[in-house]
This record gives C-alpha cells, sequence and structure tokens, in this order.
C-alpha cells in the first residue's frame, strides 16, 4: 500500500457530494486537492484548464450546487480556490443560506466549521500551498458544527443587515 492509499484511507468524511471549483489562478490548487484525496466524492465544476476565466461564475456554480443538495437532504460542502480566496468568497457569501470562510490555517477551518457552520471552504492558490490546503481541507471536513449558542449568532447571518 502506497503512502497515498493510506493517508487517503485516514480522510474519512460523512459528506455525499464534495463540489470544487476554482478559477484559472486555483486550478493547479483544485487538482492537486483531488490528486491527493481520491476517495473523497468531488464533483468538478471546472475550469478544466488554465485558461482565464471570471471566479464570480464558478463561486455562482458551487454555491447552487451546494443550495440544491439541501432540498434532497443530502450532505454537501462546496470548495472554492482563486488567487486569494478572497473573491470566491465574496461572492459566495451574497447567497443567505452560504456560509463561506476563506481559510489559511487548520485553526481557522476548524472555527469555520465548529462556530460558524460554514458550508463552503474557500482557499488562496497564491497563498496556501498543496500540503497545507490538503491540510485545511481534511481539517473543515472532519470538524463538526458545535451548534447549543453558536446556532442564535448562525442564524443571524442569514438574516438581512
Amino acid at each position: 500500500m502506497t503512502n497515498q492509499s493510506s493517508a487517503d484511507q485516514n480522510t474519512k468524511t460523512f459528506y455525499d457530494k464534495i463540489f470544487i471549483a476554482s478559477d484559472h489562478a486555483g486550478f493547479e490548487l483544485k487538482e492537486q486537492l483531488k490528486t491527493s484525496l481520491t476517495q473523497l466524492p468531488w464533483q468538478d465544476l471546472g475550469p478544466i484548464d488554465t485558461a482565464s476565466v471570471d471566479y464570480p461564475d464558478y463561486a455562482n456554480k458551487v454555491v447552487q450546487k451546494v443550495l440544491a443538495t439541501y432540498a434532497n437532504n443530502e450532505r454537501a460542502i462546496g470548495v472554492l480556490i482563486c488567487g486569494s480566496g478572497q473573491g470566491m468568497a465574496i461572492r459566495a457569501n451574497r447567497n443567505p443560506k452560504i456560509r463561506a470562510a476563506l481559510c489559511l490555517s487548520e485553526e481557522m477551518a476548524s472555527l469555520a466549521r465548529a462556530h460558524n457552520n460554514a458550508n463552503v471552504l474557500c482557499l488562496g492558490a497564491k497563498l496556501t500551498n498543496a500540503k497545507a490546503a490538503r491540510a485545511i481541507l481534511e481539517t473543515f471536513l472532519k470538524t463538526n458544527f458545535e451548534g447549543g449558542r453558536h446556532e442564535r449568532r448562525v442564524a443571524k447571518l442569514s438574516e438581512p443587515s
């Protein structure tokens, strides 16, 4: 058994689908994550190469897919990757049912899930190498929402300001 297979077996997820997309700047990191975590239920929404694309278009694709799974009682998350991660997060968070978190560390990923019930992980390919991105994603996947005192606060995130 190779090291990659052993690592794959250690990454468990209770998600039915993981929708992933990037822009041209995030394409290589997107491909590296999919290759290093082959056991995950990836659904790649593009792009297919490094040709220039508009990140809001790909953020919209992931958001729509994540929202559609809720209607089917499926568990899904999104992963969005652009140069900084910020553009993807801004666009995804325009939907009141999406809680997209730009995470630069495992601690940020853990807190985003545990306290904010984040359902979309945003990564910056120019800020996060493949090894760190994998660790951030694995933390995001294995961390559950704590609920409790956080439920009231998370509910307020969907309210108009």
